[in-house]
């Protein structure tokens, strides 16, 4: 009987194992040619995890089949380092450089989400204790609580894409340039500004990919029509290339280089990820974040979806995520030095 069970736990094991080194080929898959298979991109770090806890089964049994999950796990290192990180450098660290925040705000609890009343108030206290000289917040909905006076007189780009939520570019520093990509058909899309710092000139992107539409609590998930459920997915997947392709072939004829931060609606292990970042772009967390560094608040896993990528000639001195659940998302913050 204990053979069998051996043998049972082996071969989820090896399922496991195998699920997890096809979600390595992710990033070089187009969701427009495989949405579904795009999909897994999500359950990646749910994978990590089991493989983990199966090679500590079977550590704790002194049993070789533990080297499956093992050679699967170093094979995707890169995988392993997006998720979580041993050592960091905090960015209340440094006194020097420049310090950018990222936040999707959720319309700052217009709809009492949260059971709060002083969201707006809240947020407006991390922004300005954190005092970012660029700040980028997608899905901003213009309250009256809101007190961002630490950049009144100075520079901000409001753009609504025709819907009624924003994103917006707060700086300290003056925008030679301002723009937006005007997806089509969409509440999300991208908005960037030229801000000249007092070294250089860099070109900020804030970011809103296609949203998934579905909810972060395990209850609704399961409820939900699978079957549709993958197909809306696989749907906005597609939707995200469409959009990152319009991104990318912007960035390409940016005169400066560029800092691309915001809301993914996607992770460290997708297509859209891995392109944008091949833009000679480095992620902050990945360079001097500790922990899961989690961004979006998900039931099943710790989930990154929000993202800081500067260029890699520039020194990320410091990274940041604040376990603060005045959103569905939590605020980034990271200091670079040109």
């Amino acid at each position: 009987m204990r053979k069998i069970v051996s043998k049972i736990v082996f071969l989820m094991n090896a399922m496991a194992a195998f699920a997890l080194l096809l979600s390595y080929l992710l990033p070089y898959v187009s969701p427009k040619m495989f949405p579904l298979l795009s999909v897994l991109s999500l359950a990646v770090p749910i994978l990590i995890v089991i493989n983990v806890l199966f090679l500590l089964f079977w550590a704790v049994q002194l049993n070789k089949k533990g080297i499956l999950s093992l050679v699967a796990l170093i094979l995707g290192i890169s995988h392993v380092s997006s998720l979580y990180k041993l050592r960091g450098k905090s960015a209340d660290e440094i006194e020097d450089g420049i310090s950018l925040m990222s936040y999707n705000v959720h319309s700052f609890n217009r709809f009492f989400w949260i059971a709060s009343e002083t969201i707006p108030q809240d947020i407006s206290k991390l922004v300005k204790d954190q005092n970012p000289d660029v700040f980028c917040a997608q899905e901003y909905y213009n309250n009256p609580d809101i007190d961002f006076s630490q950049y009144s007189n100075k520079y901000e780009y409001f753009n609504h894409n025709s819907r009624e939520l924003a994103l917006v570019i707060f700086s300290k520093y003056p925008f030679i340039n301002k723009g937006s990509l005007n997806f089509e058909n969409t509440a999300n899309n991208v908005i960037f500004a030229d801000v000249a710092f007092p070294k250089d000139t860099i070109r900020i992107y804030n970011i809103h990919l296609q949203s998934h539409r579905i909810s972060s609590k395990t209850d609704d998930l399961a409820k939900a029509d699978s079957q549709k459920l993958l197909k809306r997915i696989g749907v906005s997947f597609k939707r995200q290339q469409t959009q990152t392709e319009q991104l990318i072939e912007h960035m390409k004829s940016s005169p400066y280089r560029n800092i691309v931060m915001g809301d993914f609606n996607n992770t460290a292990y997708s297509y859209v990820y891995d392109k944008i970042r091949s833009e000679n772009l480095q992620d902050t967390f990945k360079k001097a974040g500790k922990g899961f560094g989690k961004t979006f608040k998900f039931e099943l896993f710790p989930a990154r979806i929000d993202f800081i990528l500067v260029p890699k000639e520039f020194e990320v001195q410091g990274f940041q995520s604040f376990d603060l659940e005045f959103s569905d998302h939590y605020p980034i913050l990271s200091k670079i030095k040109f």
